[in-house]
């Protein structure tokens, strides 16, 4: 399939514009927020110089897929999705923390381990664990929320310690977070999937409650194994067949970059954006059963122009 150009950044005439690592948002004076889902990619809390087309309308699907599936178990900010790479939401104050759920041993948990560590984020892990191994039961490693640099691992004591949220929301917001994964846990499974982590973020609405207002189970925010071959996998040592993102801090640090001082942030070849594109689309129509049915505008950012144009 011919991929149509990247977009990567809007500039819409309408409310006031904030650039992320991954969407722009406009603040209208109405309470709405209209959230943009680019095609930039962000890999150690770096932005990569290449944007992933299509990349935007698979995670723009993915949230609204599950947004949809998961409001009887944590209310979302979710109001409507009229255009691919556009959701439509509540305003609301963003929790200052990122709540980081970890049903297995990978990622940046594993590389914990493997240096030595045994407690992240104040949860103690068990001794003799191998990587992507399935833990105990789901833990909650929260992290802060970084304007610049690395978001940092945090524990439930130095969040309410620190002042960042007070007991209550914490644990409102801790037990959604749970909620969520296990729902997510569910859903993976009846796709022959294994979800291994996530993260949510939570927000306070207007009117006081506490609403989900990122994405969640994307492969921006979340690590799937294939269940089929998982145990014989993990048996012998072979690293597991999986759908995220990871692939892509993987090439990163084969490339010599892992986001510390000093390093280079190399850029991605043409067939190596094109692979990626194609890894999203698969995650989405694994995750969702359904194909995915891209529009392939020329001129996206017009596109998305027209039909915000209709909210103001």
């Amino acid at each position: 399939m011919p991929l149509p150009p990247p977009l990567a950044e809007t500039h819409l005439s309408i409310g006031t514009r904030r650039q992320g690592k991954v969407r722009d948002t406009y603040r209208l004076s109405d309470g709405r927020m209209i959230l943009v889902t680019t095609d930039r990619i962000s890999a150690f809390d770096h932005v990569l110089r290449q944007a992933i087309p299509l990349k935007g309308q698979v995670l723009n699907g993915l949230a609204a897929y599950f947004f949809e599936r998961t409001s009887d178990v944590a209310p979302n900010a979710l109001l409507s999705v009229p255009d691919p790479n556009v959701t439509v939401a509540i305003a609301c104050e963003p929790l200052p923390i990122e709540f980081v759920v970890r049903g297995y041993l990978a990622g940046h948990a594993a590389r914990v381990y493997a240096s030595g560590e045994r407690v992240l984020c104040g949860e103690r892990l068990p001794e003799g664990l191998r990587e992507s191994e399935r833990l105990p039961t789901p833990i909650l490693t929260p992290a802060t929320k970084a304007e610049e640099g690395h978001d940092e691992d945090i524990s439930r004591h130095d969040i309410v310690a620190r002042g960042l949220l007070d007991t209550d929301t914490l644990q409102h917001a801790a037990d959604l977070a749970l909620a969520l994964f296990d729902r997510g846990t569910e859903m993976a499974a009846e796709r022959g999937l294994l979800l291994v982590d996530t993260k949510y973020e939570f927000g306070r609405a207007p009117d006081g409650r506490l609403l989900v207002i990122d994405e969640i189970h994307t492969p921006d925010s979340s690590r799937y194994y294939y269940a089929d071959g998982y145990e014989d996998r993990l048996a012998s040592g072979e690293p597991q067949r999986q759908l995220s993102k990871e692939f892509v801090r993987e090439w990163l640090m084969s490339n010599g970059f892992q986001g510390k001082d000093g390093q280079t942030l190399p850029d991605m070849t043409p067939e190596f954006v094109r692979d990626v594109t194609g890894r999203y689309i698969e995650l989405y129509e694994t995750v969702t059963g359904r194909p995915f049915e891209p529009d392939t505008s020329p001129t996206p950012e017009a596109r998305i122009a027209a039909a915000v144009s209709q909210l103001a």
